[in-house]
């Protein structure tokens, strides 16, 4: 599609948010040229200092000779404003004489007062004096220009401001909606990737705002609203502007949020305000971000609901029922909680069409990684296949954050291009948070080293190829001290009870380890308790995989906050609670005592791992297998230097980038598991 150039015959766009006042630049430039002409022409009025002020009888007899010193010129001037015969005279003597209170000395002298004719005469003989007549017109504008400037400044700095306030105080209720221009920053299709699906059903948006008459001729209808779901990161916004990009259409962004305020009727007056600039711009487009914000369902939660949201809410309901298609204007609205929405937003004839963008697959991430490497220098050693198929469930957010953080870590290696083993160190980084090296003794070193070697053997026995060991380690990252990590080598959609089961049992691998090996249990089980809780919780609640039958049984499990009942109610009697708290143990002891079988058929393995870790700190899933198949590591182990560390000077702590997301492996302190 051709680019869209600046055309001076392009229809204006109308009624846009009024701009605030904006002083004229170089404005304190001007102002202090009005200040300083207003005290020029201040101290010409009055006196100087170090000028002596003289009688006029005094100034007859320097000219004549007959004071101590003599003139050696002066000005006489009429002064209009004194009377016809008030003159003002000014001039230098040939000597020094007292200046005035300061006791000073000075040749400049100043007299006012009448003069008379004799006095008149006596002046002009001494050929020493000049008369000079003041204009009209200058002694008007001395008199009145200083009052003008003042006058002008106040203007300027307190009624103008005053004035611009309170328009502002008017435009309170006005849309807070952005206009994106269209030359710049243009995002079309061909930006998005890994969402094929929702750019069809958006694709039919884009040919109508082009051509509406080929809808409408066909008595059609282009729905009125679009409801992009999906998670966070999965590129709902980028959606949204491609497809402003596309028809070539104003795009008006604004967020739920900007919505509500602590004033009354000021976010329904913004709705009615923003419908109205999308008809004056018609065929347009108009996003609403996060529209969970305001479009919750009406009266839910704990208290009821807000007064003023609800408006808000009423008002965005009414204004999208009474919406004409025809005038080609399209709402698109993004939320990642579409099971808070009010159903009146829903409802056909708002939002008639929902567009799940959901996260990519194996092929969409090898297209959002294209996408996002064209800005990114790579080496040719990089193949975005392998890179797309060790990410899976990342988003497009955290795809386009993997490349530019392998861009960071090559250029503090001083690298000219992107190598693979940068990608490779940022994919372990976001996926796993950062490593950090902390001084542990031998004891903690060792209890660690047998924990994360309990979830690599289980992991090793029970894994059936779909998610092998990717690496294991003692080296913290994120929030654990050590973890087993996995790499899918598929994008895995469904979940059998079978590999449920080996979850739980490849949970208890740490507990089991350090109670084999120490007759004694720590907090480092924490996280793994938790997590195979919650999964043998829901396989018997959610699943329907226990003797309890393929019932839903968690149905009380939502907070009351933000839920849509006012109240908890309780959908389970004593008797099923029980039942349930049995079923789940079963799951929890029975997978336990499996694992503990397993680990103690292969104790010799156990030790090898362990003693590997402890040298090592870091080995690979291969060696985790060779040493399964041959009882040593056959391949060997390369592992990047530690830096220089001293018992007196402690690691510096800081927060993981990301935690840890492996949810078996993971040993960490006694605090609750990061999600």
């Amino acid at each position: 599609m051709p680019e869209i150039k600046n055309d001076k015959k392009r229809r204006p766009l109308k009624n846009l948010p009024p701009e605030r006042f904006q002083p004229p630049k170089f404005w304190f430039v001007w102002l202090s040229i009005a200040m300083a002409v207003v005290v020029i022409l201040f101290f010409q009025r009055t006196p100087m200092q170090g000028v002596a002020r003289l009688k006029i009888q005094e100034v007859v007899d320097y000219a004549d000779g007959a004071g101590l010193v003599k003139v050696k010129e002066g000005i006489i001037r009429p002064e209009p404003s004194g009377g016809r015969d008030w003159v003002v005279i000014s001039g230098e003597l040939t000597g020094e004489i007292p200046s005035g209170k300061d006791g000073g000395m000075t040749k400049e002298f100043r007299a006012e007062g009448r003069l008379t004719d004799a006095n008149l005469e006596r002046l002009q003989k001494s050929e020493k004096f000049s008369e000079r007549q003041p204009s009209t017109w200058m002694s008007g504008l001395s008199q009145f220009l200083p009052i003008l400037l003042l006058i002008v400044l106040v203007y300027f700095l307190f009624i103008r401001q005053l004035r611009n306030a309170g328009r502002g105080a008017m435009s309170f209720g006005k849309s807070r909606a952005k206009l994106l221009t269209r030359d710049r920053d243009k995002i079309t299709f061909a930006d998005v990737a890994g969402c094929d699906e929702a750019k069809e059903e958006v694709s039919e948006v884009v040919d109508f705002l082009k051509d509406p008459k080929k809808f409408t001729r066909m008595g059609g209808k282009i729905p009125k609203g679009i409801l992009m779901v999906g998670p966070p990161g999965t590129g709902k916004t980028l959606l949204a502007k491609a497809v402003a990009g596309e028809a070539e259409v104003p795009f008006f962004s604004i967020s739920g949020s900007d919505f509500v305020e602590m004033f009354v009727g000021v976010g329904a007056s913004r709705v009615r305000d923003m419908f109205e600039q999308g008809r004056k711009n018609a065929p347009c487009l108009i996003f609403i971000d996060e529209i969970d914000a305001v479009g919750r369902q009406r009266g839910a939660g704990l208290g009821g609901g807000n007064d003023e949201r609800e408006q808000t809410l009423n008002s965005l309901l009414v204004e999208m029922d009474g919406f004409d298609t025809t005038e080609g204007v399209i709402i698109i609205a993004a939320t990642n909680r579409p099971d808070v929405l009010d159903s009146a937003l829903l409802r056909p004839g708002r939002f008639d069409r929902q567009v799940h963008v959901d996260l990519p697959d194996l092929i969409g991430r090898e297209q959002i990684l294209r996408v996002h490497a064209r800005k990114i220098s790579l080496s040719d050693d990089i193949d975005l296949g392998v890179i797309a198929r060790g990410t899976s469930g990342l988003s497009g957010a955290d795809l386009a954050n993997l490349l530019n953080e392998g861009a960071l870590i090559a250029a503090r290696r001083d690298k000219k291009r992107v190598e693979m083993v940068d990608i490779i160190d940022a994919r372990d980084k976001v996926i796993w948070g950062r490593e950090r090296r902390r001084i542990m003794d031998d004891e903690e070193k060792k209890i660690t080293a047998w924990h994360e070697a309990g979830h690599a053997i289980l992991h090793a026995v029970l894994d059936d190829g779909t998610i092998p060991i990717y690496k294991a380690t003692i080296l913290p990252r994120g929030r654990a001290l050590g973890f087993v990590a996995t790499l899918p080598s598929k994008d895995i959609l469904t979940m059998s009870k079978k590999r449920l089961l080996d979850r739980v049992c490849m949970a208890m691998g740490g507990r089991i380890a350090e109670k084999l090996v120490t007759s004694e249990i720590s907090t480092g089980a924490a996280s793994d308790i938790k997590q195979a809780t919650d999964t043998a919780r829901a396989m018997v609640c959610d699943y329907g995989m226990s003797d309890l039958g393929p019932i839903a049984l968690g149905q009380d499990q939502d907070t009351v906050f933000l839920g849509r009942d006012i109240t908890r109610s309780q959908h389970v009697s004593e008797a099923t609670a029980q039942r349930i708290d049995a079923a789940i143990a079963q799951i929890i002891t029975g997978q336990y005592a499996r694992g503990e079988s397993i680990i103690t058929e292969h104790r010799e393995a156990l030790d090898k791992i362990a003693q590997a870790l402890i040298e090592h700190e870091t080995i690979e899933g291969r060696h985790v297998m060779e040493i399964l198949k041959h009882g040593e590591i056959k391949s060997p182990v390369i592992n990047a230097p530690a830096p220089a560390r001293t018992a007196g000077k402690p690691a510096e702590n800081k927060p993981a980038d990301k935690p840890a997301t492996d949810g078996f492996g993971s040993r960490t302190a006694p605090a609750p598991n990061p999600a």
